[in-house]
């Protein structure tokens, strides 16, 4: 199944995408709330897996799949590469931060580039959602609370991130975390720790990754996470960057006015995004 919220910013409504057709879900079930922390706690993931309805082809925006959540947690230096061309080293633990939801994009929306902090970078990530409220998760059990996969794009100010010499502010610029295109649920993923990841930048190569690379797996990210602080439906667990961001090159590079990034991940799809001044 694959969930997406369309329509204008701030008129989104929930829907499944079936091939190139949206299904209308307030048309099935007027009393359906959005993609948020509600909609999974009274139940909606199993009520609309039931609806058949093959959907109409329709010309629309595509949101973001989840809407308002309570947090977004990332993850850094999750992979070995990238943790090393940074010249890091590898984390004895889950490195995390956080991305305030107001840095939530819509996948083919534009990354309105920060008029205060410069050398703007990319990564693309795998995105775990919440599906249930949990704390102290046993691994063996962690992908009972998961809801789905999908793309982000940890969007990095990197003058504010280094400078502040802390991440919150440099990682949560307004349109720093495009997600989607769907929210996929784990039927629709034959292996999650076996997905390639890539991203190009005005077509060009820049990552290329596989989550079976992840220093830290998703069972094990959601037991540490939730020891002492309770996940909720909606949340969402970005999973780090491969190597090949902008910042660490020789010469860097950084995004500009134009450019345009494109995260893609085996099995969901992919997320463009041009960046503007």
């Amino acid at each position: 199944m694959k969930l997406i919220r369309f329509g204008e910013k701030g008129s989104e409504r929930p829907g499944l995408l079936k091939g190139k057709a949206v299904v209308d879900l307030r048309a099935v079930f007027p009393e359906i709330p959005d993609i948020c922390e509600r909609f999974f706690r009274e139940g909606w993931l199993d009520k609309v897996a039931d609806v058949d309805a093959p959907g109409h082809p329709m010309e629309v925006r595509l949101s973001h799949p989840i809407h308002r959540p309570s947090k977004i947690i990332c993850l850094g230096k999750n992979y070995a590469e990238h943790a090393k061309e940074g010249g890091f080293d590898a984390p004895e633990r889950p490195l995390l931060f956080n991305k305030a939801p107001n840095a939530l994009n819509g996948p083919f929306d534009p990354i309105t580039l920060p008029k205060f902090s410069g050398q703007v970078d990319w990564e693309v990530e795998l995105a775990v959602v919440v599906g249930k409220e949990g704390k102290r998760i046993d691994p063996k059990a962690a992908y009972d609370y998961v809801a789905g996969y999908t793309i982000m794009n940890d969007v990095s100010g990197r003058e504010a991130q280094f400078g502040d010499k802390q991440w919150f502010r440099g990682k949560s610029f307004d349109t720093f975390a495009p997600m989607g295109p769907a929210l996929l649920t784990s039927d629709e993923i034959p292996d999650v720790n076996d997905l390639k990841l890539t991203s190009l930048v005005n077509g060009q190569v820049m990552q290329e990754g596989n989550t079976r690379d992840l220093i830290f797996d998703i069972p094990t990210l959601m037991a540490y996470i939730s020891q002492d602080m309770t996940l909720m439906p909606g949340d969402v667990i970005s999973t780090g960057t491969p190597a090949g961001v902008g910042i660490f090159r020789d010469p860097p590079i950084i995004l500009m006015p134009g450019d345009v990034v494109e995260c893609r991940i085996e099995g969901i799809g992919a997320i463009v995004n041009r960046c503007e001044a």
